[in-house]
């Protein structure tokens, strides 16, 4: 075999390895054969002199570039028109069954927030990459696209083709590449995207791990009758696409799947603001035509802005329950996803350092899961800005502030104020011990009077310790008393969660209740047993297991149940789906996400909200998106809700 067809046979496999890793996400071959093939590439590329077109050493980006080139556009790039509400989209929609007689079978797409990008083939192979500019022409980016490992080098098709998609960061490459040591932060995927591609040096784009979801054929010479045979093609030729296309007939239906859209929005690991709407049928499309900006057969749905900017204006030092200082942005007023917002987290003084946030700068923030926001980066300093002061004695006792890795501490936490009425409010909590009327108001009115020094002090309360505080009466006192006597018979988890052990949250004390079924069980638990549990890392069981070794902990809850709390132990449940962990995914058919639950608890199985190598078995329904996917490619067993019915029943 000669050089050059070894290196055609090296660059068709590594390219086909590349495909099933980063296009499909299904690796078929270990990283090291990857590498030991990539290498032998390399070693054959500087022997010969040859460089092969679609060869996957032209993504590294070695070429520093000068300058952006103004690059034409075959076919035109085109905006959308927007709607904002239900009934707009209801408007837009009754206009097209009023013109067509009928409701056209449209499709329901993601509206990526990212950087659209242009894609140009000729004769196979990749020539030329444009941002979307004026939709005319953009600029040139061929050698950054060309360090997008899903984006295809050389294709089946060997016509003239642009192909349109969305230059995107996904949130954990985002997330690990603001971990690394030495980088300066991105703000948000968007912008890492549009700073990636429009950059000089392609080895910024490479670094960054950007993808291209591909949705539309900008220019091709030939037809497509719909708009779905046109992701087919993109799929056959190797493109990524998105995983949510679904077409719908119905309007209503169509309409009420924007809500399974945005409820999962914030699970996805890439950015969203909205869902695109197209009408699939082209000879449609071609008879509606364009406006000067919008095509007329498709709209995009907007959903409630995410992220904006606003003005930090001071920073102020909270005590948490466990001695923790936090430190809460405030800030000028905005509107973010439809509320005021005036205060915005900020992890810690080292993250406050490393985003160089500054009071008095503007900054991003982001609002998701209906939370408190959090500052994501600094749009911009102004010559008012100053830096946070990192405080070196509590704000709220007085006691010298001490390190612990990057987070401050009271140094005086047991016997700080603002510590010990969080420490009781968290205890009440209605995911803990879900004790109605003990708000913090109250908590801290009864900790001043010297009612309450502790969370197990609050099963001590009697009518007597409310007299002569002022806004207590017998209604009041009476409500607050029974609330505390009804909350004595708690369920394990809720009893875990209710003790604020460090790192141990609802999930974390739901996975230990199940597997160790008793509080015995759970103190005793040793390492190996706590290590194995998903998801809990070294940081978490070490935390648990210091925590029972402190006497004052063991005392405590000695107290709590000398005061007459029961502790609703897990029992197990024999049935067929004993000793099974089980995923739900998708719209059921018949049931309610809440009755599947149900009904696989009450025959032994317990419910995972994420898939895993440990789960079993995936009941997957209508729209099941990702879950689904990574079941098919774990080789997990997934059944519909009446092969659940089925198997609950024994047919």
């Amino acid at each position: 075999m000669d050089v050059k067809e070894e290196m055609r046979q090296l660059v068709d496999k590594l390219n086909e390895y590349s495909y099933q890793y980063y296009t499909l996400d299904n690796p078929t071959v270990a990283d090291v054969e990857y590498d030991r093939l990539y290498d032998r590439l390399v070693a054959l590329e500087k022997e010969s002199g040859i460089v092969l077109e679609n060869s996957p050493t032209k993504r590294v980006g070695d070429v520093v570039l000068k300058g952006f080139k103004s690059v034409k556009h075959l076919g035109r790039l085109y905006s959308l028109d927007k709607c904002q509400t239900k009934e707009a989209l209801g408007q837009w929609l009754d206009k097209l069954i009023k013109a067509l007689g009928k409701m056209p079978a449209c499709s329901l797409e993601y509206k990526f927030d990212g950087l659209t990008i242009n894609m140009l083939y000729e004769n196979g192979f990749l020539v030329r990459a444009a941002t979307r500019g004026n939709g005319v022409e953009g600029e040139d980016v061929t050698e950054q696209v060309k360090t997008i490992k899903c984006v295809p080098l050389a294709i089946p098709y060997k016509g003239t083709l642009e192909v349109q998609g969305e230059g995107i960061m996904r949130l954990s490459a985002l997330e690990e590449y603001n971990s690394r040591e030495g980088v300066t932060p991105l703000k948000n995927a968007r912008n890492a995207v549009a700073g990636a591609i429009r950059n000089l040096d392609p080895k910024v784009t490479a670094s960054r791990r950007l993808e291209v979801i591909c949705y539309n054929v900008n220019y091709i010479e030939k037809t497509f009758s719909t708009g779905s045979e046109m992701i087919a093609f993109l799929k056959e030729n190797k493109f990524k696409t998105s995983e949510q296309f679904v077409l719908y007939t119905d309007k209503d239906k169509l309409i009420s799947a924007l809500d399974g859209i945005q409820d999962k929005r914030d699970s996805l690991d890439f950015l969203i603001d909205g869902a695109v709407i197209k009408i699939d049928d082209t000879a449609i499309r071609e008879r509606m035509g364009y406006t000067e900006k919008f095509p007329k057969w498709a709209v995009a749905f907007k959903f409630p802005a995410q992220e904006t900017t606003t003005v930090l204006k001071d920073v102020v030092w909270q005590v948490s329950r466990t001695g923790k200082l936090n430190p809460l942005a405030i800030l000028e007023p905005v509107d973010l996803a439809g509320v005021t917002v005036q205060r915005a987290t900020l992890s810690n003084i080292s993250e406050i350092r490393r985003k160089d946030i500054r009071i008095g700068s503007r900054v991003f923030i982001r609002r998701s899961n209906d939370v408190i926001p959090e500052i994501t980066g600094i749009a911009e300093h102004t010559p008012q800005s100053k830096e946070v002061v990192k405080p070196t004695v509590c704000p709220a006792c007085g006691a010298p502030v001490v390190e612990d890795g990057v987070f401050l501490k009271c140094s005086n936490a047991a016997h700080c104020a603002p510590a010990i009425v969080s420490a009781m409010s968290h205890f009440a909590s209605r995911d803990a011990m879900d004790i109605e009327g003990l708000s913090d108001k109250t908590l801290e009115t009864l900790y001043n009077e010297g009612k309450l020094h502790h969370f197990v002090d609050i099963y001590k309360l009697k009518e007597e310790d409310f007299a002569d505080i002022d806004g207590f009466k017998d209604k009041k006192i009476s409500n607050i008393l029974g609330a505390i006597e009804k909350s004595k018979n708690a369920s394990l988890d809720k009893f875990i969660f209710a003790l604020g052990i460090p790192n141990i949250g609802k999930k974390a004390a739901k996975q230990l209740a199940d597997e160790f079924k008793t509080l015995d069980g759970v103190m005793h638990a040793t390492y190996m047993e706590l290590i194995a549990l998903e998801d809990f890392g070294e940081i978490m069981v070490n935390g648990l297991l210091d925590y029972w070794a402190d006497e004052k902990h063991v005392e405590d809850i000695k107290d709590l149940l000398a005061s007459g709390v029961k502790i609703a132990e897990k029992q197990i449940i024999q049935g067929v789906l004993t000793g099974k962990k089980v995923v739900l995914t998708g719209a059921l058919p018949t049931l309610k996400r809440s009755q599947a639950k149900d009904l696989i608890e009450k025959n032994g199985g317990e419910v995972s909200e994420s898939v895993s190598k440990t789960v079993n078995l995936v009941v997957a329904g209508e729209d099941a998106g990702s879950k689904l996917e990574k079941a098919q490619k774990l080789g997990i067993e997934i059944i519909d809700e009446k092969a659940l019915i089925d198997l609950i029943e024994g047919k």
